[in-house]
């Protein structure tokens, strides 16, 4: 894969140079070719003229990973529109707000998205497009309305012959800075706040991910991230297209059981995920294949023997499909021992940190080179510091400036002037150190942090990550209530059960592992209750859990 000068340059490149190669597919649904790709591009940019719908006006999409999700953005950027892609998971208000607050003029969306939604909220929409089939479920507009009803027959008016590589020309953004993206965030309180990327972000991470990962036309990408995040967005989509792969899309969650199906399958070159994936399955699929006696109790032990390494690292590379280059880790902070298990036993991961107002990359190093702990150091064109006066010893907020930051939150100069500053310094509200080296090592968030009674500043997220690999633990939330730490528990009821415990045993065995974390502990972070919960903890599109809801 060349470089290019432009976003636009990296799409028309694939598309004419992988015409007859596979494009994207649903895991056991349609193939679209990159020659068919471009027709339904094509087909789109036509109906659009003839509607009326110019450059910068915005298109929404909603809906779960699809090769048509894939269509409608390429053709939306392509035109000059806005794109605004758009959490299937999110609640139907905050869609309504997002259509509106974005005066998208047209939404496309998923059958199960759309069975929430009501039109009546939306009325600035002129069409509203059901995604699977293309078919119009309302339309406002009569002009658009009869465009989309013809544009078979416009389409073969404008190609008479035939549709070929040398009729791909695509218009070229005015500036760098041209608007192509607004991502709202999943927010934690309120309705999102709409991210907007220009051009050179997009460029510039499609062109980092160029420089990192080996992908070649041809190579299979599994799609599990949702598209309508960026991380997703960037890392499986938009650089998997333009480095001309095979993009498969699961279309459902990617639970343990449907990623060890599809990708004995696919079996992909590059792999993204967020930690969450990546210990369930590490947890529940690797160690206790490697030894049932031993369990969990090898993610605490510092040395594992030889053959126990071999063992663990080729089964955990077979669940992923066995042949992938690396697995790209990041939304949310990973588990430090699962984190040195996989490195114990030399699987391929690599951990990336951003965030959608970089869209996403700040920084990561390829795993060969990365530190444990650590994030890796800058992306190109990406400046990062921390302000600390030992940003080495003492952790400060992590600020970043460069190619790929955002021009700011859409119709929101208040907020963004909270995040950006006069120096163009983009303030992450995460607590890091650096380095001599550069690499950065993320403590957690500014918000999270905890202040005891004493005035000791505690990272929650650290005291998780211990007790969260300690016996049928699932997840945890740790959180100050009347000046002490009390520790949150959502226990693995599938795997007490199947050890034939009771809610009384389980209830035991959370105390006991209370017990033993705080012996690992200093005084002031130690745990004085943990509470059990029955149901998981809420969480965002990325995986983490929405800590405000516990507070």
């Amino acid at each position: 894969m060349e470089k290019a000068s432009t976003f636009i340059d990296y799409i028309e490149r694939s598309i004419v140079r992988n015409w007859d190669r596979k494009a994207l597919t649903d895991y056991k649904g349609v193939t679209l070719q990159y020659k068919d790709v471009a027709r339904k591009i094509a087909k789109f940019h036509i109906v659009l003229e003839s509607a009326g719908i110019r450059p910068g006006d915005k298109i929404a999409v909603c809906g779960r990973n699809s090769a048509h999700w894939g269509v409608v953005f390429l053709a939306t950027v392509t035109y000059g529109a806005v794109i605004v892609p758009i959490l299937h998971e999110f609640k139907a208000d905050n869609i309504h707000h997002i259509v509106n607050h974005s005066e998208a003029k047209l939404l496309f969306v998923g059958a199960r998205a759309w069975e929430a939604l009501d039109e009546a909220a939306m009325p600035l929409l002129e069409c509203i497009v059901l995604m699977e089939d293309f078919s119009t479920i309302i339309c406002r507009n009569e002009a658009l309305r009869k465009a989309y009803s013809q544009r078979n027959a416009l389409y073969g008016a404008r190609y008479p012959k035939h549709f070929r590589p040398e009729h791909i020309h695509y218009r070229r953004e005015a500036s760098p800075d041209e608007l192509a993206v607004i991502n709202y965030t999943s927010g934690t309180t309120g309705y999102s706040k709409g991210v907007m990327l220009p051009y050179r972000s997009l460029w510039s991470n499609v062109d980092y991910c160029r420089e990192m990962l080996r992908v070649e036309p041809g190579d299979n990408i599994v799609s599990m991230l949702p598209l309508g995040h960026v991380f997703g967005m960037v890392y499986d989509f938009l650089y998997g297209f333009a480095a001309g792969a095979h993009l498969h899309f699961l279309t459902r969650m990617p639970s343990p059981k449907i990623i060890a199906q599809s990708f004995a399958e696919i079996r992909p070159k590059v792999i993204s995920c967020v930690p969450l994936v990546v210990e369930k399955i590490i947890k529940k699929n690797i160690l206790p294949r490697v030894d049932n006696t031993i369990g969990k109790l090898l993610l605490r032990m510092p040395v594992i023997n030889d053959r126990v390494k071999a063992f663990a690292r080729r089964e955990a590379m077979e669940i992923f499909g066995g042949q992938f280059d690396e697995i790209i880790i990041g939304g949310a902070p990973f588990n430090a021992e699962v984190e040195r298990f996989l490195r114990q036993i030399g699987f391929p991961y690599t951990i990336a940190y951003g965030m959608t107002e970089c869209g996403p990359i700040i920084c990561s190093s390829r795993w060969e080179t990365l530190r444990q702990g650590s994030c890796g150091r800058a992306a190109s064109r990406m400046e990062v510091r921390i302000l600390s006066p030992d940003p080495a010893g003492t952790a400060g907020e992590i600020v970043c400036r460069g190619t790929n930051t955002m021009l700011g939150y859409y119709k929101n100069p208040e907020a963004t002037a909270q995040i950006i500053d006069r120096g163009g310094w983009l303030h992450t509200g995460d607590l890091g150190t650096m380095d001599a080296d550069g690499c950065i090592t993320v403590r957690g968030r500014s918000k999270n942090m905890l202040l005891t009674a004493s005035g000791q500043n505690i990272y929650p997220e650290e005291i998780e990550n211990r007790l969260n690999n300690m016996p049928y633990v699932a997840e945890s939330l740790v959180i100050l209530r009347n000046g002490k730490l009390v520790a949150l528990i959502f226990p693995d009821f599938d795997e007490a059960y199947a050890s034939s415990l009771t809610e009384a045993d389980v209830a035991k065995a959370m105390e006991a592992n209370r017990l033993e974390l705080n012996q690992q502990l200093p005084a002031y972070s130690q745990i004085a209750k943990v509470q059990i919960r029955y149901e998981e903890f809420e969480k965002t599109a990325k995986k983490s859990i929405k800590r405000f809801l516990y507070q």
